[in-house]
């Protein structure tokens, strides 16, 4: 295990999955969905319980939460309301969109807390009364290593919250304004860019300005990052939205089956040199806006037990 790719994560399983309304006006990469509620309820369960199995079996630790609720429908996205960090810290999110703040549950913390050693948790949730967003490490995109938070501006991103939150957990904020061909800013940061142990993929022509595009991949490469830059195509596809974690068998990069395919295979191999490639097949919960990286909530806490994973 390294401080950057967790062996263990929480995921939170749906059991009324749709495309949220709510946040289709921001999210362009929501896309039209026309099978009944029930079937599209259903698949998305199939296909989240196939992709648990396959992290499972990779030798990653999963803790799996049903969802409770019948008005949140993006709850199989639990990265983006907590977060946690190295020597027993946990952070609680406010959200842009009412039906998301549903999605918080003090339950899936009290779990950990049995497994995991939390020595505080940093609430920062009562802050979106304030019509303030700082939606998790979908807005962030966090080097645990070097300690940097690079974050795409949005109205998802807060840049006060975002300074509050580097305050109280020592990360360095490296914002930029991110936009596709449209002029849509990019809704969150992590369907951009992953950052992993070895390199880092980030979809760099889409960093409008050229002096932050610049920042930022100095930054990353004076964290021994290798950085393999991602086409707009590629982003649209979550090429930007995987996520490193520790198997048996080491490192694993748990990315969707759609954005593999959109890889070259000079990426593939640089990717391959540091981690073993884990396709997960999720189409219909991309329809929702968000991909592989969205589901998975790593664990960056110490076992109480002293079990590393």
């Amino acid at each position: 295990m390294t401080l950057q790719a967790p062996r263990a994560a929480v995921m939170i399983r749906p059991h009324h999955f749709h495309s949220n309304t709510e946040t289709r006006t921001d999210n362009a990469f929501q896309t039209a969905n026309a099978m009944p509620a029930d079937q599209t309820a259903a698949r998305a369960l199939a296909e989240f319980d196939v992709a648990v199995a396959a992290l499972r079996g990779a030798g990653v630790t999963v803790h799996v939460f049903d969802d409770t609720g019948t008005e949140t429908p993006d709850s199989v996205f639990p990265n983006n309301w907590f977060s946690t960090h190295a020597g027993g810290h946990v952070a609680i999110y406010p959200m842009f969109a009412p039906t998301r703040r549903r999605e918080r549950r003090w339950d899936v913390i009290e779990a950990l807390k049995c497994d995991y050693r939390v020595q505080d948790v940093i609430d920062l949730s009562g802050l979106e009364q304030d019509g303030l967003a700082l939606e998790g490490t979908g807005a962030m995109v966090l080097d645990h290593v070097a300690h940097v938070a690079y974050v795409a501006q949005s109205n998802r991103a807060d840049p006060v919250l975002l300074e509050r939150f580097c305050t109280y957990f020592g990360y360095e904020p490296i914002a930029f304004a991110a936009h596709d061909q449209a002029g849509r800013a990019i809704y969150h940061t992590n369907v951009l860019m992953t950052v992993a142990s070895d390199f880092a993929l980030v979809g760099l022509d889409l960093i409008a300005d050229p002096d932050r595009r610049t920042t930022v991949v100095q930054r990353l490469e004076e964290s021994d990052h290798e950085v393999i830059a991602l086409s707009e195509a590629q982003i649209a596809r979550f090429c930007g939205n995987a996520i490193e974690l520790s198997g048996d068998r080491g490192r694993v990069l748990a990315l969707s089956q759609v954005a593999l395919e959109a890889l070259t295979p000079d990426q593939i191999a640089i990717i391959e040199r540091s981690a073993r490639l884990l396709p997960l097949a999720i189409p219909t919960i991309e329809t929702a806006g968000g991909s592989v990286r969205c589901m998975i909530a790593g664990v960056h806490l110490a076992r109480r037990n002293g079990d590393p994973r």
